[in-house]
């Protein structure tokens, strides 16, 4: 079904990194999934007045949130996909993000009154009236949420979206969430024991649990995550696949929304090159960059002497005093400048984040070493971190 939507509703179904394509994607799994929340709260709120039971009446406001979430998630996409302006010179595409953390935050809020209005029904039990109509209910709600999970999972995998994929996290907690109704209305019907109360604090916890995973993934690209690998690992192929590159470093990514991201990064070239002709082809890496990987490129140069005997004497000899140190470490921007009194060696010094000593500790360890070998060599350090 959903298939059939997205290949009526998008044409350009597969330029997932189009901001207006992406906002399609969204309007059409809201507006589904607000058809089928909406749905299944009507068909589950007379199933639980009938069956005098909370956990189903419960359960059918957990899906009358749920398309209310569905209308958040498609305002954040149709804002995502608004162009800059003045305001905003990135766009809009947080806003996305934004959407995901407020459906994460109903999610939370739901939960707790649900485990509120249990606790109630423990401490006043009531029995439950169980009917085949209600076990059919519940049975079909399941296989609804399943469906809806699997479809706002295969989507937010296809174009990288946060709030998708919390949908998709909500939609599979409320999966759990009523079959655990259905083992209570089974249990009461057959046994007498009123566990109704105790099922929907579990199904309260289920929902909390998953508010709180929807909401990490929404607040980890909005405090700055790390980018993705894949995406890191096409930048050095790129950039790499040019002669008069010798190694990059420094690459920094700023995520300003799906299909809104800008990268810096520093390219080591030939010293004695042509300046023009080394403008020209840093000046063709980033507009690559931008066709291929739809991100706005920077792309610093940074001259170094890789032919020069002495500085690459000097930097195989701290490129083993820092694997002495730490086989962990890397360093670049390498160069000399020689004195009368002393050579500086300076250089950058790439440290893992979980590295056991302090900046300023290994400063000393890797000027000691290095005073060892010769006492006229003086390290400048600057310290970087992946």
């Amino acid at each position: 079904m959903m298939t059939l939507l997205i290949r009526f509703f998008i044409r350009d179904n597969k330029n997932t990194e189009d901001p207006n394509v992406r906002q399609k994607y969204g309007i059409v799994s809201g507006a589904f999934g607000i058809f089928l929340n909406t749905l299944l709260f009507c068909i589950k709120l007379l199933a639980g007045i009938c069956s005098n039971s909370i956990s189903i009446i419960a359960d059918a406001f957990n899906n009358l949130s749920d398309a209310g979430s569905s209308v958040i998630t498609m305002i954040g996409f149709k804002i995502s996909a608004q162009e800059a302006d003045s305001d905003h010179p990135f766009g809009h595409g947080r806003s996305e993000y934004i959407s995901g953390l407020i459906v994460s935050i109903i999610i939370l809020v739901m939960a707790v009154e649900l485990i509120r209005s249990s606790v109630s029904k423990i401490l006043h039990p009531q029995a439950i009236d169980f009917t085949p109509m209600v076990l059919v209910i519940l049975a079909l709600s399941i296989f609804v949420k399943l469906y809806m999970y699997h479809y706002n999972q295969t989507l937010s995998r296809k174009i990288g979206s946060a709030a998708l994929q919390a949908t998709a996290a909500d939609s599979f907690s409320d999966c759990l969430a009523t079959s655990a109704v259905l083992a209570a209305t089974i249990v009461s019907a057959l046994s007498g024991y009123h566990i109704d109360g105790w099922c929907g604090i579990l199904v309260g916890l289920l929902i909390f649990h998953g508010g709180v995973a929807a909401a990490k993934d929404t607040i980890s690209p909005l405090l700055g995550q790390a980018p993705d690998p894949a995406f890191i690992r096409n930048i050095q192929d790129i950039v790499n696949q040019y002669e008069i590159v010798i190694g990059i470093h420094d690459l920094v990514v700023h995520d300003y929304g799906p299909g809104r991201r800008m990268i810096s990064l520093h390219a080591e070239v030939p010293a004695e090159g042509n300046i023009l002709e080394l403008h020209d082809t840093i000046d063709n890496i980033e507009k690559r960059l931008q066709q291929e990987l739809r991100c706005s490129a920077v792309i610093h140069m940074d001259p170094v002497m890789p032919d020069d005997a002495e500085t690459r004497e000097c930097r195989e000899l701290v490129a083993g005093i820092l694997n002495r140190i730490d086989n962990a470490l890397s360093l670049h921007d390498f160069r000399i400048v020689k004195g009368t009194t002393h050579t500086n060696l300076i250089f950058d010094v790439v440290v893992p984040y979980q590295a056991p000593y302090t900046a300023d500790t290994l400063k000393t360890m890797v000027r000691t070493m290095l005073h060892e070998v010769n006492p006229q060599y003086y390290a400048v350090i600057q310290i970087d971190h992946p």
